[in-house]
């Protein structure tokens, strides 16, 4: 009987102290949730939302900064994410109005810290900075291969090679006048299907063609017809296509990293196909050039491929390079174009003054040539003018992480649309 009653107290304390560790166990969880609710509230609450306040209490820095830099706070953890959605610049500069943010405005997204400026004089010193000269590689641009080329590629003497090997092959005036009667048929044949189409026409998918053509024949040497639909072409134009929508498209993964594993967008996933779809074509390319065995072209796969050390690239950046200028090259024209069209349309009497000026400098029995186009003064003004009201990049992207240089001047993003139509400087008609 006596082993009984110990058995049981025994059995009494047991389910105590379990009683107790699960009392226990539940209240220090809701003191941890309770813990990171304040201090996420805590580093929302600052200028700037919550990266700028991790930022602050983390105490990476002992540079004093009198006045923090005025910006909007957003939400708890994700910040001002919504800015970059649709037109983030728009979004971006009504912002900086509203906070009155004449310098410089801060906002997070998520975990990333971001300054803004609307002030040429302050963008101009930004994008004069060695310190500010590379820029951010988002994940989308990563797997599309875009971190060896140009555009993303970190300075130093590998960028300063790239840009040397296209300036001296690609750019050079030597180059561009060799292709002068390759534009002029893709012109040519530009005007034809505009007038045999009738009804509603889509100005920007035969542009985007006509641009994709372009690229195509001074890279690779290879001409297409815009109204045939070659396999190859239609297959360039998805790619370019599906890229520009990949890195379009605002990435929660690179700013909130605890979403990173977890590919929620797909984004991920889809950049994966590409740039396997992207690597099939172009070595497709590269090996049936060659294994030709008489130089029959002269175009830019020709000049990287006989390049020697120290210029020589590797196989995945030749890739990389390559892919990079039929991407860039086929849609901010088109939409340059497309814009300069639709501003002479909404402008009827810019668009007299142009015509006069064909007729004054080329005629009407003549054709035009790129010959003629030192001579036609104001149409170079109109081009000038849609550039600045609706530059091809509305949003430079700047990275730096010298922590005393960006409290110096604190910038990670221009907005050169906003810089561009202010009042002060070049007022709107």
């Amino acid at each position: 009987m006596k082993t009984n009653v110990e058995s049981f107290w025994v059995f009494a304390l047991a389910f105590k102290f379990k009683s107790l560790f699960s009392t226990n166990f539940a209240c220090f969880t809701l003191l941890l949730v309770l813990t990171w609710i304040a201090k996420n509230l805590i580093f929302w609450a600052h200028p700037g939302g919550p990266a700028w306040g991790k930022h602050k209490w983390r105490k990476f820095s002992s540079i004093p900064i009198n006045k923090p830099i005025p910006g909007p706070k957003g939400a708890p953890i994700i910040g001002s994410m919504k800015l970059m959605m649709g037109l983030a610049h728009q979004k971006i500069a009504a912002m900086a109005q509203s906070f009155q943010a004449k310098r410089l405005m801060a906002f997070s997204l998520g975990e990333t810290r971001v300054i803004v400026t609307c002030n040429p004089d302050v963008a101009k010193e930004i994008l004069n900075s060695s310190a500010f000269a590379d820029r951010p590689v988002k994940e989308s641009a990563y797997c599309l291969m875009f971190n060896r080329a140009i555009g993303f590629a970190p300075y130093g003497v590998y960028w300063r090679t790239l840009r040397r090997i296209a300036a001296t092959h690609l750019f050079c005036p030597k180059q561009i006048k060799a292709s002068e009667t390759q534009r002029l048929e893709i012109a040519n044949q530009i005007v034809a299907i505009f007038r045999a189409r009738k009804g509603d026409i889509r100005v920007r998918d035969s542009l985007k063609l006509a641009s994709l053509n372009n690229m195509m024949y001074s890279v690779f040497g290879r001409k297409y017809k815009l109204d045939s639909r070659d396999a190859k072409m239609e297959e360039f134009r998805e790619l370019v296509d599906e890229g520009y929508e990949l890195l379009g498209t605002l990435n929660w993964s690179d700013h909130l990293p605890s979403f990173a594993d977890f590919d929620v967008q797909k984004i991920r996933f889809r950049c994966s196909k590409l740039a396997a779809r992207v690597n099939q074509s172009l070595r497709r390319i590269i090996d049936e050039r060659k294994a030709e065995t008489a130089l029959l072209h002269r175009d830019f796969l020709d000049v990287l491929l006989s390049l020697q050390e120290p210029d020589r690239l590797s196989d995945s950046d030749m890739l990389a390079v390559l892919w990079e200028m039929i991407f860039r090259g086929t849609d901010t024209v088109a939409v340059l174009i497309e814009w300069i069209l639709a501003r002479m349309v909404l402008h009827p009497d810019v668009q007299a003054r142009v015509h006069d000026e064909l007729d004054k400098v080329v005629g009407r029995s003549s054709a035009v040539t790129e010959s003629h186009i030192t001579e036609m003064v104001y149409l170079a003004a109109v081009v000038k003018e849609v550039l600045r009201l609706h530059p091809p990049g509305p949003l430079l992207s700047q990275n730096n992480v010298e922590l005393s240089e960006m409290l110096r001047l604190s910038c990670e993003m221009a907005n050169p649309l906003k810089v561009r139509v202010r009042p002060r400087r070049a007022p709107r008609a």
